[in-house]
């Protein structure tokens, strides 16, 4: 359990400035230590912007007797999926717009190490010292301190707030769903009330439990897209018998294209219109191959953008140790070992499976999901210099703790979750045990929706989350 005291974090510089869509926002920087509680191991940077409704009034604001503060409209931070991405600008992000409309303020404060906050490259992580001193170091770059950090920003923000508005809202889409339990778990009296989207983690549970129950999903949705386009059973086999006798192919950025890697494409079936997105990237690649006999520089660049881990190395780095809750548990590539046992995608063992004659096609390959497997490390070029990195991140045992389950299971913070039956990267079933051991969390449960709703249906999520917030009880 968290048992550090937490400093307010220390302003660096903030200006503030008006916006397209009548919005008014003000960017922060802020310095905390490396690791909370102690100031001799260095110190990052944090980056916010504040986002608010533009206002001026015809008559002026009149002293509420309060110092000021009965004007201060409530702070919403908004916590980004991930991990390793960093925020959009407020005004392309949908969740603005919805969260001023309720009279909220919106923090879009970017993880540490993601985005403006002491971004982690492989070029930046060299300054940190040998491969073993850059592990220790990203072992700083999970939920447990993400929570400290936006403990010290919500203790610099509302420094001289009157102590009944020193709370604040925070609103999590994927794994910022599960930096907010954890955040939920050690510091409940900081919140006001938690939103969810997609992002019930799997709490204490280890990645081999999480990738056998999400592998389910990813095979249901490679079946959906075979239903959908049939055709494309034949044409993925052409393609990567294609791969395999061209290999390497050098991508435009760097790295390489190979028929494993072209697999890890399934990603995009997680979300809405998944299906149609890798359809089209098939019929793209193999008019290149039938037209020309290779695959041109458009195609190949659009292959890089549909899965950008150079741009995000810490998606990578850290995607399977988010799941490794306590000291002792280690990850271990578990989806590359949990995947291994079955046949359908034994192309992860077996290369003729991506590049053998094929007379019939009988059987599928099918794609992976929201997966991180070994092999990213030699075909990304960002990732490539990190490899040994990953491999002492992925044997690792020396975790902290994520989850105080006593905490949740007395919860008394307003909690509310939209938890996505047909997800494909948080398993509903897992969801929903997590949500058993929330007191008092109001969960809305639909089988139309997938995990990318909030960017691609947030007029049928936000309204619903609201909704169950709202209501009275009956």
């Amino acid at each position: 359990m968290i048992t550090t005291h937490i400093k307010p974090a220390k302003l660096l510089k903030q200006q503030t400035h008006q916006i397209p869509g009548q919005l008014l926002v003000t960017d922060y920087f802020f310095e905390v230590p490396l690791t909370h509680g102690a100031t001799d191991k260095g110190e990052v940077q944090l980056f916010g912007r504040l986002a608010t409704k533009f206002e001026k009034p015809t008559v002026p604001l009149q002293d509420d007797g309060n110092g000021g503060f009965g004007n201060v409209k409530p702070i919403m931070c908004y916590l980004e999926g991930g991990p390793g991405f960093g925020n959009r600008d407020p005004q392309d992000n949908s969740i603005t717009h919805y969260l001023i409309a309720r009279g909220y303020q919106v923090l879009f404060l970017d993880y540490r190490g993601v985005g403006n906050s002491s971004p982690v490259t492989a070029e930046t992580l060299v300054l940190r010292g040998d491969v073993k001193a850059q592990a220790e170091y990203l072992k700083h770059f999970r939920a447990d301190n993400i929570v400290m950090d936006l403990e010290a920003v919500r203790l610099s923000l509302m420094d001289g707030y009157p102590e009944t508005k020193r709370t604040w809202s925070i609103f999590g889409q994927s794994f910022g769903g599960f930096v907010s339990l954890t955040y939920l778990s050690f510091f409940p009296r900081s919140l006001t009330e938690v939103f969810l989207t997609g992002g019930l983690a799997p709490i204490n549970r280890r990645a081999d439990e999480v990738y056998k129950k999400t592998m389910v999903k990813v095979t249901q949705r490679n079946e959906a897209y075979y239903a959908k386009y049939p055709e494309d059973r034949e044409a993925i086999f052409h393609l990567t018998s294609f791969l395999r006798k061209n290999a390497p192919i050098a991508l435009p950025a760097g790295g390489t294209l190979t028929p494993e890697r072209f697999m890890t494409v399934g990603i995009v079936l997680g979300a809405h219109g998944g299906l149609d997105t890798l359809h089209g990237m098939v019929v793209k690649m193999q008019a290149d191959i039938d037209q020309v006999g290779f695959l041109t520089r458009p195609t190949l660049a659009s292959l890089e953008q549909m899965n950008s881990l150079d741009n995000n190395p810490l998606y990578a780095v850290l995607h399977e140790p988010i799941y490794n809750y306590a000291p002792g548990v280690s990850s271990n590539w578990s989806a590359h070992r949990v995947m291994l046992n079955d046949v359908r995608f034994s192309w992860l063992h077996n290369p003729e499976q991506l590049g053998g004659p094929h007379k019939k096609y009988e059987q599928e390959l099918y794609f992976s999901g929201e997966m991180i497997f070994p092999f990213h490390f030699d075909t990304y070029p960002e990732l490539q210099k990190m490899k040994e990195v990953a491999e002492i991140l992925a044997k690792a045992t020396d975790w902290g703790e994520l989850y105080h389950l006593p905490t949740l299971e007395h919860n008394t913070v307003p909690v509310y979750a939209a938890s996505y039956i047909n997800d494909m990267y948080v398993d509903y079933d897992l969801a929903k045990e997590s949500a058993s051991r929330i007191r008092g969390i109001k969960t809305l449960e639909t089988n139309s929706l997938h995990h990318n709703a909030i960017r691609a249906r947030p007029d049928q999520v936000i309204p619903q989350l609201f909704a169950l917030r709202d209501d009275s009880i009956d």
